[in-house]
């Protein structure tokens, strides 16, 4: 699959991309997220400045991005403990 152009509309701005066509849907579902919190955020707060409005987008999904690294790194610590008492049983059941 090659490169298409597309325009991204993000806090009324157009954004022309280059991307690959399986990662289209991806960035056009991104660039509607991005707008819908936006809107959120306008109607919920006095914030008509769209600078405003953008960082505290980011600043949103910075924070939802740490909190699912946190929450995966967890998961994976807890699976390589498991992992490792099920080596222990097995090891003391094999060595009877």
């Amino acid at each position: 699959m090659g490169e298409i152009s597309i325009k991204i509309n993000i806090a009324d701005r157009v954004y022309p991309l280059k991307v690959n066509m399986e990662e289209e849907e991806v960035i056009r579902r991104a660039a509607k997220i991005i707008n819908d919190r936006i809107k959120e955020y306008q109607d919920n707060y006095a914030v008509r400045d769209k600078q405003d409005l953008l960082s505290m987008c980011v600043l949103h999904y910075a924070t939802a991005t740490l909190k699912a690294e946190k929450k995966v790194m967890n998961v994976d610590t807890e699976v390589a403990d498991k992992v490792y008492e099920l080596d222990q049983l097995l090891t003391d059941f094999f060595a009877k």
